[in-house]
């Protein structure tokens, strides 16, 4: 647990990449096999299931701290993580523990089972034998909330230095089904076979478009198709069974009992990369059709019928049993085409953008949400399929997103570094007379655009409950999103897609912001 805490310590502490990469390259030379496979899993979300009720780790911490339990509430709303903030309260240790960061997880997750006195009395012992950092690390472990600021893709940098092996290779080993449960660090990481039938392949993801399109050069040298709006995943037959993995590394082949046809469409030793589109009357459904389908555990035969879900499929990844990554994208989407070729209306071959010229790629994009896409993808000819979000071959080149003017009315302090600040936000806009919540947002300001808020709310806070505060109807913001849907869940009746932050309108009167029927323009006009 000591050299885990020190390496949580020294990621949270900076923000350059070289120091994170010698931080983590440093822990795997330190670390014991098994140390190394649950840092590994920890740093690619794969984290213990929560054992214990928050509530109680609260109140225990305010029992122990001899706090009383409204102290204790104004502390955690200072603070704004109530991991940090029981490790702050409780008094020193005082045995030492020199158990592993292995052993504390085992010790975690066998607290499940356990009465709420017995939970309490283990509890307590982990506490008194932590110093103040590692109770922080063994409180966010335990609540569930165990976050750390390192990107996968710097892991796998350190990973690959540590264990001499290329990067994509070990990228590709990180995928699937795997778990410090029943692997170990030889197995996974050092082994050239490939133990699990499942496994899918990093997915290569595209940066959005950088300054004018022309500046790509050559349009001949570039691929143009639409940017669809479902879900990236990835279809694999292996040994004749399927598999259907999301972006997200879930396995949801049982969610989508339609891509069983894929059985007889496939070849063994495939693997594609694309989209899980909703697709009725051969059109692309919008976004919010495949929404009602997600999240549930059975699907009635009217979901299925109403909402019919295809396959768009961008890219070939696996041929033959062979990795095919390697291939300029012209093979590869060759190969593709003829993998596609037959009728189908399952399995569909994301079509190409053919213009001569800029110009009227620029022109075609304006049909962009007709169609309901994002915009469009621009890949070079020549290059490989790489592992993550990389520059230079694959560009996103989205549509203006939809904004609206909306006025703030609640703020919430933040998490991590951002606990001290109020930088979640509720918006609101106008019905007749009356401000009426729709969306929640916390990014797209600056830095110094944060602390301003941060220091408005605290001049001009309405009302507190607990860590939100009601604040005077004054400061006005643009909110970007990405779609709109209706919502029984929400008092507007309206739910937002990626709600953000666009601009400060420092220039509008909280008179001029928009109203609901706007919202509800925008719906009617996209729906």
């Amino acid at each position: 647990m000591k050299y885990f805490t020190q390496l949580f310590t020294t990621l949270d502490q900076t923000t350059k990449t070289l120091d994170k990469i010698k931080a983590l390259a440093s822990y795997f030379e330190k670390a014991n096999d098994r140390d190394k496979l649950w840092a590994i899993a920890l740093l690619s979300h794969r984290r213990p299931k929560r054992s214990v009720n928050a509530t109680l780790l609260a109140l225990w911490a305010s029992e122990l701290s001899h706090l009383p339990e409204w102290l204790f509430v104004e502390c955690h709303a200072v603070v704004g993580d109530l991991a940090e903030t029981i490790s702050l309260v409780l008094p020193e240790p005082t045995e030492v523990s020199d158990q592993t960061l292995t052993e504390w997880i085992e010790f975690i997750k066998a607290l499940e089972p356990l009465t709420v006195d017995q939970k309490k009395e283990k509890i307590l012992w982990a506490w008194n034998r932590l110093e103040p950092m590692q109770r922080f690390v063994f409180n966010k472990l335990i609540t569930g909330g165990f976050r750390i600021g390192v990107s996968q893709s710097l892991m796998v940098k350190a990973l690959a230095k540590h264990a001499e092996v290329k990067e994509n290779v070990i990228a590709h080993r990180l995928m699937g089904n795997w778990s410090p449960e029943y692997n170990n660090f030889q197995e996974l990481v050092l082994s050239d076979d490939t133990l699990d039938l499942s496994r899918p392949y990093p997915f290569y993801l595209a940066y959005a478009l950088e300054g004018a399109v022309s500046d790509l050069g050559n349009i001949e040298e570039w691929q143009a198709e639409w940017k669809w709006d479902g879900i990236r995943g990835q279809v694999i037959v292996r040994d004749r069974e399927l598999f259907v993995w999301s972006r997200g590394e879930e396995l949801v082949t049982d969610k989508y009992p339609e891509f069983t046809v894929m059985l007889d469409l496939l070849p063994d030793g495939t693997a594609i990369d694309g989209e899980i589109l909703p697709f009725k009357n051969d059109l692309p459904l919008p976004f919010s059709k495949l929404q009602t389908r997600i999240g549930r555990k059975t699907l009635s035969q009217k979901q299925l019928k109403e909402v019919p879900v295809a396959f768009v499929a961008y890219d070939l990844l696996e041929w033959k049993g062979e990795d095919v990554r390697e291939w300029p994208l012209s093979e590869r989407r060759n190969q593709l085409a003829q993998l596609c070729s037959a009728p189908s209306s399952v399995l569909r071959l994301s079509p190409t953008i053919t213009v001569d010229s800029w110009e009227s790629l620029a022109a075609e994009r304006t049909r962009a949400r007709e169609l309901f896409s994002e915009g469009i993808m621009l890949k070079r000819k020549s290059s490989v399929y790489r592992a993550g979000r990389r520059r230079g071959d694959w560009w996103k080149w989205k549509i203006d997103p939809f904004t609206i003017d909306a006025v703030l009315i609640y703020a919430m302090s933040g998490h991590g570094r951002r606990a001290n600040l109020y930088t979640d936000y509720t918006f609101a806009v106008w019905k007749d007379d009356q401000l009426v919540p729709f969306a929640k947002a916390y990014s797209g300001l600056t830095d110094e655009e944060i602390r301003a808020v941060d220091r408005w709310v605290k001049q001009n806070t309405i009302e507190k409950f607990g860590p939100v505060r009601s604040v005077k109807p004054a400061l006005v913001f643009e909110i970007a999103f990405e779609g709109i849907a209706k919502s029984t869940r929400h008092k507007s009746g309206i739910a937002l897609r990626f709600p953000r932050i666009n601009r400060w309108r420092k220039d509008k009167p909280i008179q001029e912001a928009n109203t609901l029927q706007d919202l509800e323009k925008v719906l009617e006009n996209n729906s």
